[in-house]
């Protein structure tokens, strides 16, 4: 049973740093040889207290989790045709808020195996991500935390995925020296406990659900306990806190992208709750869902639309394969001819003719790729998915 108390702020404690570089002989060797000190944060342990928020604040948490389930359950039926692009969004939208931006066409291409955008790839590998923090959203745990990370980081083994960080990180205009640093997370020999703690904390269901994935996503970035990679984990984790509450079920509502569209407020949230307060991430977390659901309904819209404007201009044999190929590509507007005939559960050379049929017609375009034969692609879809990145990235109100 969780007891309301005023929310705990940091602490700090002073470690000494030594360059790893620094000089052994010479004139630099005497001053480097004294090391520098910097101050980590000792943050606190929160399993078992429930925050103490303001009537706004868990007035604007209800309301936030009330959309998001309507918006869900309006997909419920229709999840094989929305839940991919949804997905895929939320991955861009969070890759987005670190700086990593790439059209939907490469990201999807990526998935294939089209690799030309490094930023691409790694978009890709967070849409991986975030289909596994759903897989594990049964099982909310450190080792769960650690499987997703390991998903994400797969193509990048110096920041050693799944496995904790064993080195100071830091928020800073330096990246060779914590010494200065806006914010040094705790130091690594605290990680494991706290993060036994913050699992204990977001399986507490006597937390409202969005007040516990906001104060458990906080709680995530504060103790940061991977080298790279934290903060898209830790959205990642944020939708598995979402479907392991029962806020949704069907769905990864792109929350992200609503974060996204107000990022200096998100950091300021971050910094107010190093302080001990939680209201402003708990804002932050009910307005980006609200923003978060308009634009998603708008993205389903529009390729719901463009879904029926292809029925229009088909034009092949009611029983050729051309016309599955339609809702395949609503959710997955780039395919090639492995993804095509794992769809249709042909053989490859089977899906050539309905492909040259989607041509014809103008719903599909088709680029031959070297060693990687021809991908099609829905123009059309990319756009919607792209205007959606586009809507997620401007300052809207609520």
């Amino acid at each position: 049973m969780s007891s309301r108390v005023e929310w705990p702020s940091l602490e700090y404690e002073t470690h000494r740093w030594i360059p790893a570089s620094h000089a052994s002989w010479g004139p630099r060797a005497e001053f480097d040889a004294a090391g520098t000190s910097y101050k980590s944060a000792v943050v606190p342990k929160i399993a078992g207290i429930s925050p103490s928020v303001s009537p706004e604040a868990r007035q604007a948490a209800e309301t936030a989790e009330t959309e998001l389930t309507r918006f869900d359950a309006e997909l419920g039926s229709r999840v094989a045709a929305f839940a991919p692009v949804l997905l895929r969004s939320e991955a861009s939208s969070s890759s987005q808020i670190e700086n990593l931006t790439a059209s939907a066409r490469a990201i999807l291409s990526a998935e294939l195996g089209l690799h030309r955008s490094h930023n691409a790839d790694q978009i890709a590998a967070n849409t991986y991500a975030m289909r596994a923090a759903l897989d594990l959203a049964t099982e909310l745990s450190v080792e769960s935390v650690k499987r997703l990370h390991a998903v994400l980081m797969e193509s990048q083994p110096r920041h050693t995925p799944g496995r904790w960080r064993e080195e100071p990180v830091w928020i800073g205009v330096r990246s060779d020296s914590p010494v200065g640093a806006t914010y040094v997370a705790p130091h690594q020999k605290h990680i494991a406990e706290l993060m036994a703690d913050l699992a204990e904390f977001v399986n507490d269901l006597t937390v409202p659900p969005l007040i516990s994935v906001a104060v458990g996503h906080a709680q995530f970035e504060t103790i940061h306990p991977f080298s790279d990679g934290n903060g898209r984990v830790g959205r990642a984790l944020s939708q598995a806190m979402l479907r392991h509450r029962g806020v949704t079920r069907n769905v990864a509502v792109p929350v992200s992208a609503g974060l996204l569209s107000d990022i200096e407020g998100y950091h300021t949230a971050l910094d107010a709750y190093r302080n001990g307060e939680v209201a402003p991430i708990i804002h932050a977390f009910a307005d980006a869902s609200l923003r978060a659901v308009h634009n998603a309904r708008q993205l389903v819209e529009e390729i719901d639309q463009i879904r029926q404007s292809w029925d229009q201009r088909l034009s092949a044999r009611r029983h050729s394969n051309a016309w599955k190929l339609l809702d395949v590509l609503a959710r997955c507007p780039v395919l090639n001819s492995a993804a095509a005939a794992e769809e249709l559960g042909v053989k490859q050379p089977n899906v050539y003719p309905p492909m040259k049929a989607l041509v014809d017609a103008g719903i599909v375009k088709s680029k031959a790729e070297h060693k990687l034969g021809p991908f099609w692609r829905s123009d059309e879809v990319l756009a919607a998915v792209d205007a959606f990145a586009e809507r997620a990235g401007r300052r809207s109100g609520v």
